[in-house]
């Protein structure tokens, strides 16, 4: 069995998360997933930034989980929810890291969604 390999965030891989006090909402099929003010920012190397929203914050009961997973050196084991009422479209739409390496390990307990397998993800700024 190969050992996975793991990489630290650095200057040739930045991996830097901030929270965001804006309030965040995710919705599909004219329901609300998600609703924050507490997410975080994950912004990685020259990659889109990426919302996390705390799980105490997203309806988990319009989630279902999949055997689905992914692994990067930099977060660690990845793990995947769909939601039902998406279909097709929102299989493997949200993803998390249960057990995150230590230079991200803020991200534990939270969640993100691909903006294309949702009907939106709105950002409000902070008043």
């Amino acid at each position: 069995m190969d050992a996975k390999s793991v990489k630290i965030p650095g200057p040739d891989h930045p991996i830097t998360i901030t929270p965001n006090p804006a309030r965040i909402t995710v919705s599909l099929g004219g329901r609300v997933i998600a609703d924050t003010r507490a997410a975080l920012s994950l912004q990685e190397a020259s990659y889109p930034a990426v919302h996390y929203i705390p799980r105490k914050d997203v309806d988990m009961s319009l989630l279902e989980r999949t055997a689905h997973a992914t692994y990067c050196p930099y977060k660690g084991n990845c793990s995947y929810y769909s939601i039902p009422a998406g279909g097709e479209r929102s299989v493997n739409a949200v993803w998390t890291y249960e057990e995150p390496y230590d230079a991200v390990s803020v991200i534990k307990d939270y969640v993100a969604f691909y903006p294309d397998r949702v009907d939106s993800i709105t950002v409000q700024p902070a008043s």
